[in-house]
């Protein structure tokens, strides 16, 4: 057990504890609903509340957020005025259900969070040809690393430094 001194600041959950996250969904997206009505029958430790993205209700409890954003990848808010979005929304999930908290910490390690970081590309794709986008089966590159071959699957080439603009330690 680590002690609050040598915590470091991104857990320390005594300072600024999250009792309550609010997740913004595409209420037209069935996977996004699918996900809504699992996330919602799970065990809670953390109590999580779902509202459609874009909706009225969501604009009027965080005006501060860009909204059209929201209905583009999951976005998650706790209590605190915390946000996450994509996969680290993902992963805050999953640790505020009791019976994913030990998988949510797994995904926050660097190893884990190339997996998450996949499944939410994955993800965005399918709903990207569910709502009338023309994939077309060719290789997908989302620009950061990430290339999606039909033949291969997901693969993960981190960026170069032939600019030399890389920090080196």
């Amino acid at each position: 057990m680590t002690s609050p001194a040598t915590a470091g600041p991104d857990r320390d959950a005594a300072r600024v504890p999250v009792r309550g996250l609010t997740v913004l969904y595409d209420a037209r997206c069935s996977l996004c609903t699918f996900l809504r009505d699992w996330l919602v029958k799970q065990p809670q430790l953390v109590p999580l509340e779902l509202l459609p993205a874009g909706s009225d209700r969501a604009r009027e409890r965080f005006p501060a957020l860009d909204h059209r954003a929201t209905l583009d990848e999951i976005t998650v808010v706790g209590d605190s005025g915390q946000v996450y979005r994509g996969s680290a929304a993902w992963v805050v999930c999953l640790w505020a259900l009791r019976e994913q908290r030990p998988l949510a910490h797994r995904l926050s390690t660097p190893r884990g969070a190339v997996f998450a970081r996949g499944a939410m590309l994955a993800a965005a794709k399918w709903r990207e040809t569910r709502q009338g986008g023309q994939w077309g089966g060719r290789s997908y590159d989302v620009g950061d690393g990430w290339t999606y071959h039909p033949a291969s699957g997901w693969t993960y080439s981190p960026p170069g430094c032939d600019s030399g603009t890389c920090s080196t330690g």
